[in-house]
């Protein structure tokens, strides 16, 4: 509300300021519209630039000034010829030099906002992190917090898979881009893109190297990042880790009820399974399936797949 109140004063307050002070004239009036329009356009537009892409522009600026200052001093100092030329196109030269300059460094933005400044407090997002999802329950609760890094090259992969004539591909995809969406739409935490693609043999060294760039964290559901990230000495954050250590505590004799779904490999053995997914194989389980019965926990087995528990019936 107090925006619309400054827009409407600035509508009113310009036209009449010119008037009563520039000239009585009804094109005072005109021009001080247009002087109040101009002010409301540039509220909206450095509204939604963030300060450091205001900073990216004005250092764009600088750097457009400084190269035709240099041009105008080579011109006059070192040209054989007369010069009296360059005072009739210094002005479009300036110009010119000085825009290019403020796109140059506009366009190499998405590299210099957000990653400008190193730490821990970056996290790059890998594919697997995407197209997982977990990531964003993570960010909503505050589990994770910085800011999220977006390579584009990630981007990329899942827009190819999304084009791909493979169903289960294409849903992978297509989910990857959805996440990637949602994360950008949280309030949350902050989301930034990067267009820098370190050289690397696959796609997981290319983010480890990205990361150890940033001296960032990675986020991540490939074990193999896991080994590439200790030989570069980066943090990386596995969720399928946290997800298996935060499984319930499970000691030999306990007992507890369970619902055993199916037969088990071996001659009476039945299958069932835990809240969190993990597998209970129940010793004299066969006659049970169908049934919840009370069993008891005799033996925990730790694979680099998961846990499986070993019970019998109470």
């Amino acid at each position: 509300m107090p925006i619309w109140i400054f827009r409407f004063s600035t509508l009113i307050a310009f036209p009449f300021l010119t008037y009563d002070f520039i000239d009585k004239d009804p094109v005072s009036l005109v021009g001080g519209l247009l002087c109040a329009l101009i002010v409301i356009i540039a509220e909206a537009v450095f509204k939604r630039l963030r300060l450091i892409k205001i900073m990216i522009g004005c250092s764009g600026f600088l750097l457009g000034y400084l190269l035709f200052v240099f041009t105008e001093y080579a011109v006059l100092n070192f040209s054989a010829g007369s010069t009296s030329w360059w005072q009739d196109y210094s002005r479009y030269v300036e110009i010119g030099l000085i825009i290019f300059g403020v796109l140059a460094c506009l366009f190499k933005s998405r590299d210099l906002e957000g990653l400008s400044y190193k730490g821990r407090h970056l996290k790059v997002a890998d594919v697997s992190a995407l197209m997982d999802g977990r990531i964003v329950d993570l960010c909503e609760i505050n589990f994770l917090s910085g800011v999220i890094v977006l390579p584009v090259f990630v981007l990329e992969q899942l827009n190819k898979m999304a084009a791909s004539k493979d169903p289960l591909e294409r849903a992978k995809g297509r989910r990857g881009l959805d996440v990637a969406t949602r994360l950008q739409e949280m309030k949350e935490i902050a989301v930034r893109m990067t267009s820098k693609t370190p050289k690397a043999e696959d796609d997981t060294e290319r983010i480890i190297k990205l990361a150890k760039s940033l001296d960032a964290e990675v986020v991540t559901l490939d074990f193999n990042a896991n080994k590439i990230g200790s030989l570069y000495d980066v943090v990386v954050l596995n969720i399928a880790d946290l997800a298996t250590a935060l499984k319930p505590v499970v000691l030999p004799g306990e007992t507890m009820s369970l619902f055993i779904m199916k037969d088990g490999k071996e001659k009476e053995q039945g299958i069932g399974y835990l809240d969190d997914g993990t597998m209970v194989v129940v010793e004299e389980g066969r006659k049970h399936i169908g049934k919840r019965t009370e069993v008891s926990v005799y033996s925990i087995l730790q694979t680099s797949s998961g846990r499986m528990i070993f019970a019998k019936v109470k």
